[in-house]
């Protein structure tokens, strides 16, 4: 399957699921998260859902890691419309939110974390594959982050549903995921 393609029938399987079925599929992929095992976090980058697309709200896996990585600081991002790349805003409880022109909450100010700092990266999918290939919504972002943050940076996605076999049309710079999560397994990548 294609890019386009999975973006379309994935943000379509994802639109269809229940609160139910989602609250349930939350839960396990939460039980699943708390199974890996992770070096010591001192920064972890984590993208703010976007509920009109039912995309998987990262709060219980935050709450997770601040419990296994005491003092561990969250960075969530800002597109920087002059450079069209995310910027690692540090989360704290002054910061002021407007929603973007994508219907996206985003900090207007805060103290910017650069990417090497992050030591791991909860990054947003619509789909993924076999081989750790995302797909997420088109426009690059999150595979300019990470082609930014430290080789070891740890990238993990999460998805409702299994990999597919191939993403067919996957390109050079495009970064694979170190895990992703889905509710019944987790899925390592080399």
């Amino acid at each position: 399957m294609n890019k386009q393609e999975a973006r379309k029938v994935y943000l379509e399987k994802r639109l269809q699921l229940t609160t139910g079925e989602r609250n349930r599929f939350n839960d396990l992929l939460l039980i699943q998260f708390q199974r890996l095992v992770l070096p010591e976090l001192l920064w972890v980058h984590t993208y703010l859902s976007i509920e009109s697309k039912k995309e998987f709200e990262t709060d219980a896996i935050l709450h997770f890691i601040e419990f296994q990585h005491p003092g561990v600081q969250f960075v969530i991002p800002r597109m920087n419309s002059e450079t069209n790349e995310l910027e690692n805003v540090h989360y704290t409880d002054d910061l002021i939110f407007e929603t973007n022109k994508w219907g996206i909450a985003e900090p207007i100010n805060g103290l910017l974390i650069e990417p090497v700092n992050i030591d791991l990266v909860l990054v947003p999918l619509l789909a993924f594959d076999a081989n750790g290939c995302r797909v997420g919504y088109g426009k690059g972002y999150y595979d300019k982050l990470l082609s930014k943050c430290r080789r070891d940076v740890i990238k993990v996605g999460f998805s409702y549903f299994d990999a597919l076999t191939k993403i067919t049309d996957s390109a050079p710079f495009d970064i694979p995921l170190s895990y992703c999560v889905s509710p019944h397994r987790i899925y390592e990548f080399g």
